[in-house]
C-alpha cells in the first residue's frame, strides 16, 4: 500500500486546510485509516481515525474543529482542518492499517505534509 500525502501549508490561526491521502489500493480494503502528527520535539499522535465500519474517532485537542472523511471511489482520505490554531503546527502524517486474515497487521505510512500555522 502506498500513501501519497498533500494539502498541508502555511495558514494564519483560525484559517482552515484540508488534506488529502491517495492510496495505491482499494480503501475499502484497509481496516483503518488515521491521520498523525508530529511536531518537533514531541511523539507522534493520531488525530483522527476512520474505521472500516465507518466510526471515526478524534483526539481531544481537534474535536469540533477537525472532520475525518473519505471517498471511495477516489481512494481518497480527506482531514478537513478549520479554527487552526498554532498548536496545530506539525506534519500530518497518513496512515493505513491493514488485518489480512492470518497475517499480522501492518501499518503503512505517508511522506507527510507540512501544516504551520501562524498566530
Amino acid at each position: 500500500v502506498q500513501l501519497q500525502a498533500s494539502g498541508g501549508g502555511l495558514v494564519q490561526a483560525g484559517g482552515s486546510l484540508r488534506l488529502s491521502c491517495v492510496a495505491s489500493v482499494n480503501i475499502a480494503t484497509i481496516n483503518v485509516m488515521a491521520w498523525y502528527r508530529q511536531a518537533p520535539g514531541q511523539q507522534r499522535e493520531l488525530v483522527a481515525r476512520f474505521s472500516s465500519s465507518r466510526t471515526t474517532n478524534y483526539a481531544d485537542s481537534v474535536k469540533g474543529r477537525f472532520t475525518i472523511s473519505r471517498d471511495r471511489a477516489k481512494n481518497t482520505l480527506y482531514l478537513q482542518m478549520n479554527r487552526l490554531e498554532p498548536d496545530d503546527t506539525a506534519i500530518y502524517y497518513c496512515n493505513a492499517h491493514v488485518v489480512a486474515a492470518l497475517q499480522p497487521a501492518v501499518d503503512y505510512w505517508g511522506q507527510g505534509t507540512q501544516v504551520t500555522v501562524s498566530s
